[in-house]
């Protein structure tokens, strides 16, 4: 497994933990506005090595309560529940950041109790589904891992980064035929200093008024929302 980056130490990215953030390379989508963009282009790109960050992690066990794996797309590697094994070893509680396109890991991953929360991104509205993602993408297999993270009882939320000329309001409220309902739904600032594709560098996010609009339309369809 190729690890492209590492936090050691994070107070927002994991729901109730003082976690460190581990950024696994390659993933299998192309979006646009993706602000990680060397771990997509870069697959094969190593920062760290798995002993470092676990020597890392079995020290500060004392400090640290959990781990956040993203990406990239964390659940495209199939050596991945052994990492959260030696995890799950440490008494340290794991989050998975997903684009929702491996339902088959992610199942396994929840089943073997190895994760406790899972962050999935839901890139927009089945319709704009492929602009957004910068390809095609299987839609059943969203609506799979989806309907997994609902029948699950496992701690989770849906996510959308929002960006201007990709989302509206319509985008936003078409989002509620893919999600139907959700229990934590969160809609976060899009960031313009690095991405992907040149076109959305430099890019303005969404002002606070716009933010309030797209999240009027996002209401009807989660129980809670949050904007970040």
């Amino acid at each position: 497994m190729n690890i492209g980056g590492f936090v050691k130490t994070s107070l927002s990215d994991f729901p109730g933990h003082i976690a460190a953030v581990i950024f696994i390379s390659g993933c299998n989508l192309r979006c646009p506005f993706c602000h990680n963009p060397d771990l997509v282009t870069h697959p094969e790109r190593t920062a760290e090595s798995a002993e470092g960050i676990l020597e890392f992690l079995a020290s500060r066990r004392t400090r640290l309560t959990g781990v956040v794996i993203s990406g990239g797309e964390p659940l495209m590697q199939d050596d991945l529940p052994s990492l959260l094994g030696q995890i799950h070893r440490l008494g340290l509680a794991v989050k998975i950041d997903t684009n929702g396109t491996f339902p088959g890991m992610l199942e396994r991953v929840i089943d073997s109790g190895l994760c406790s929360y899972v962050a999935m991104d839901i890139k927009s509205s089945p319709e704009e589904y492929a602009r957004a993602a910068g390809g095609d993408v299987p839609l059943d297999l969203i609506r799979r891992s989806i309907r997994i993270l609902k029948e699950s009882g496992l701690p989770h939320e849906f996510r959308t980064t929002v960006v201007p000329g990709l989302h509206t309001v319509q985008t936003i409220a078409g989002i509620g035929s893919l999600i139907d309902f959700a229990h934590l739904y969160i809609l976060q600032h899009f960031s313009g200093l690095r991405t992907l594709s040149p076109s959305y560098t430099g890019l303005r996010s969404f002002n606070e008024t716009e933010m309030a609009a797209l999240g009027d339309a996002a209401r009807p369809f989660c129980g809670q929302l949050f904007i970040r």
